[in-house]
């Protein structure tokens, strides 16, 4: 079988369908779900292809936490591992990739602040 595609969970632009087209080429689809853990802070993008791409001068970010009642709720989407390299390049420096946990029990990649992200372990 082929092997699994990368899961990306979402709760913020890239759940935006004109994001979407930009960064993947298509439109996404995805199930809710929520990470646990975070708390959601706003960070200011100054990014221009950014912004132009969501619209959004200010986009939400998330906090490691650690505690078990924080959970932020979003999108998971399964992507391919090239899809996963464009969502690399759409993010900007504030944000670091990590693998979390999901309400769900499975887990998937999210991009979260790179200032308060766990600790790799």
């Amino acid at each position: 079988p082929p092997p699994p595609m990368p899961s990306l969970f979402s709760y913020g632009t890239l759940q935006q369908e004109e994001v979407q087209m930009a960064t993947f080429g298509r439109k996404l689809v995805g199930h809710s779900d929520a990470i646990l853990g975070f708390e959601q802070s706003m960070i200011a993008i100054d990014d221009a292809a950014v912004v132009a791409a969501s619209g959004k001068t200010h986009h939400p970010i998330e906090k490691f936490s650690g505690a078990p009642g924080h959970q932020v709720g979003g999108t998971v989407f399964h992507i391919t591992d090239t899809e996963l390299a464009n969502a690399d390049a759409y993010e900007v420096a504030a944000y670091k990739r990590v693998n979390a946990d999901l309400a769900s029990g499975a887990q998937a990649w999210v991009y979260v602040d790179a200032r308060h992200a766990p600790t790799e372990g």
